[in-house]
Formats: structure tokens, sequence, C-alpha cells
């Protein structure tokens, strides 16, 4: 019965055992195996066999991306500004043999090297170099601080600046400098733009002024070449008047002197083309006949020697 007893007993220790040996390390962790107290292995992601109640299990380490949030610290600058900055860390273990057994606590180490570095920094820095010169004070932080936790098994990724923090009185002066640079913007761009409208102004006035000249320029030629076209057209008018008139005196000329052959060499008649003659000269307003004495005896038998034959003709 005892034997059972202790049979029994003995078998559950064994399974125990069995079972506290084997050792699960999830994805993203290792564990640091210690043995009769000193550093013996360290377990990747997997399952693994120790030796009960010799081997133990010194700590657990996250080999993931970690970020580390900074509280914001009191910084005084070169120009004797106080100022309050928080900042960001992204950092990895590398090396878990070293993260545990060359620091008490890495997270702490990463923290205080970043703030007292920080403090030196920025101490040499006035305020305006401080608000513009973030990337660089967080260049410098990044390369102090890595070159330290090398020493720790631990990469630092990335140092950033979250926000700075200037006392209230430095913040309403920047406050009433912005708006001051705000409106100074303001009225440059106003000056500007109306400067533009004037000079598009002024070039549409311009722009105008030409095609008003050059339409009354075009204007006057068009008319200067009517009035000629005009004139040109009443000269050959005239010309043709006058080539018509020629040509018909011409053509009763001929008819008088055709008549007159074919009358032969009458007196009478001649004396009645004469007459006829002379009416055509006088009508005219601008003709004036200054003739002598003898000659109007002349016409006056002509003219009566005209009605004699005008009656035997009746």
């Amino acid at each position: 019965m005892f034997s059972n007893i202790l049979g029994g007993i003995i078998l559950v220790i064994i399974l125990v055992a069995i079972l506290t040996s084997i050792k699960i390390v999830n994805t993203g962790y290792v564990y640091i195996v210690e043995r009769l107290g000193q550093y013996h292995r360290t377990l990747q992601p997997g399952w693994h066999f120790t030796v009960p109640f010799i081997d133990f299990v010194r700590r657990k380490i996250s080999t993931k991306q970690q970020i580390l949030d900074i509280q914001p610290q009191n910084v005084i600058t070169q120009d004797n500004v106080k100022i309050s900055i928080d900042n960001v860390i992204f950092y990895k273990v590398l090396d878990s043999k070293f993260a545990v057994y060359n620091i008490e606590d890495y997270k702490s180490g990463i923290v205080y090297s970043t703030i007292t570095n920080m403090r030196n920094i920025v101490g040499d820095m006035t305020l305006d170099e401080v608000l513009s010169g973030r990337d660089r004070i967080n260049s410098k932080l990044l390369e102090i601080v890595d070159e330290i936790t090398d020493a720790y098994g631990i990469k630092i990724l990335s140092v950033e600046i979250k926000n700075i923090i200037p006392p209230s009185e430095i913040q309403q002066a920047m406050e009433k400098q912005m708006r001051a640079e705000r409106d100074k913007r303001a009225t440059i761009l106003q000056a500007e733009g109306e400067k533009q409208s004037d000079i598009a102004r002024a070039e549409g006035e311009k722009q105008a002024a030409i095609l008003r000249a050059e339409a009354e320029k075009e204007a006057n030629i068009r008319h200067a070449e009517g009035l000629r076209e005009s004139q040109l057209l009443e000269a050959e008018g005239k010309a043709k008047a006058i080539e018509i008139v020629a040509k018909a005196e011409a053509e009763a000329i001929n008819q008088v002197n055709t008549a007159i052959i074919e009358s032969g060499t009458n007196e009478t008649v001649i004396a009645l083309k004469q007459v006829e003659a002379l009416k055509e000269m006088a009508k005219g307003p601008s003709n004036k006949l200054i003739l002598p004495n003898e000659t109007l005896s002349s016409l006056g038998s002509i003219a009566a020697i005209g009605e004699m034959l005008k009656k035997e003709e009746k």
C-alpha cells in the first residue's frame, strides 16, 4: 500500500518535472536561461527542454521595435529661456544578453542618457535656434544615445522631439510677431495685387489706344481711297461725256458737209447754216458776241432770205 502511494508520488513528480522542463518561446521574444545562477543560453522562438530545478529563466526580452515616451523636461537655452521639451524614442534590443547583464534597467538607461544629452545640446543653442533646429537636435541625440546604448545591446532607431513649450510670455510675444508677419505679408500681397491690377489696366488702355489709332488710320485710308475712286469715276464720266459730245459734233459736222456737198454751193444754204451756227453760239450764258455793223446788216439780209425760203417751203 505504501509502495503504491510512493510510486504515485514519484510518477507525479516526474510528470511535473517533464512539464516544467518544456519551455515554449513565442515569436518576437527570447528567454535568458541561467543554470545554477550563471548565464547558460538564450532560447529563441520555439519549444525547448531545460533541466528541472537547475535551469531558470532569468528574463523574457522582446526583440520587437519598442517605443519609449519621455515625459516633458525643463531645459534652459543659451539665452536663459526656460522651455519644456518631451521626446519619443524608438529602439530595438539586438543582444538580449547584454541588455540583461550589462545594465540593471536598460529602459531607464535610455531615458536618462537622452535627457542629459538633450540638456547639453539645447544649452548651447538660443531659443530661435531650438525652435527652428528640431532636426539638428534629433540627429545629435540619436548619434550620442545610440553610441551609449551599444554597450546595452540596444539599437536606437530614432529620437523625435514631440513638443517644445516656451514660457507664456514668450508665446505671447511669438504670437504678436506672427500676427505682425501675417499682416505684413497681407499688405505686401495687397500692394502687389494692386500693382498688377494697375499694370494690367494701363496695358489694356494702351492696347485700346493702339486699336483706336489703327481703326482711325484704316478709316482714313478707306475714306481717301473712296474719295480717289469717286474722283476717278467723275473724271472718267466727264471724259466720256466730252467724248460723246465730240463724236456728236463730229457727226453733225459730217452731216452738214454732206448736205452742203449734196446741195451744191448755194449761197442761201450757206447763209442759213451761218445763222444757225450763230444761234447755237449765242445760247451759252457766258458767250458774248460783238459784231460790226456790216456783219449785222449782212445777217439781216440773211435772215430775210431765210424767212423767204421758209415761206416758199410752206
